[in-house]
């Protein structure tokens, strides 16, 4: 998955689907669910110290904001293929990088959007300085990319294959 100029998502169509299930569990039975501990919290008496009433609608809140998230996300989004497994690191990819070409000091991660995070995988957006500087590079080559203390940084990508999911 990557995020382009126009506003535009490319997505495989496994994430398409998985983000549109999220959608439609977070917009049916979920807003059920919210509502019902809503309910339960208003019954028991004084709003202004209901902690389980406030825990509740802050958590509505925030499926709310998932919700108006992921409607955009997918009404701006374009299924596209899997990027091809040619060694060239491109957004959809698993890249193992070393850090200063030193093999005992790697990361592996998931060059994607942030929509697509997930707890099993470290995911780097393709915008991010570190994304940037490995995008369009080939295994065995060396990146470069500016740290937040504007020092330059540089990796060797030592792998770069299809994300599987």
């Amino acid at each position: 998955m990557t995020q382009t100029s126009e506003n535009v998502t490319w997505l495989t169509q496994e994430a398409y689907d998985q983000l549109k299930a999220e959608l439609e569990y977070l917009s049916g039975p979920a807003r059920v669910e919210i509502a019902k501990k809503i309910e339960a919290a208003r019954e028991e008496g004084d709003l202004r110290e209901n902690g389980g009433y406030h825990a509740a609608k802050e958590e509505q809140g925030k499926q709310e904001l998932r919700v108006r998230q992921l409607t955009q996300l997918l009404q701006q989004a374009k299924v596209g293929e899997a990027p091809a497994d040619t060694g060239v690191v491109a957004p959809g990819m698993v890249v193992t990088i070393a850090f200063d070409g030193d093999p005992d000091d790697t990361l592996t991660f998931l060059l994607a959007s942030r929509e697509y995070a997930s707890a099993d995988i470290e995911t780097y957006s393709p915008q991010s300085p570190l994304g940037s500087g490995v995008t369009g590079k080939k295994v065995g080559q060396d990146a470069e990319y500016e740290l937040p203390n504007g020092r330059t940084a540089s990796v060797r990508i030592l792998e770069a294959k299809p994300y599987q999911g």
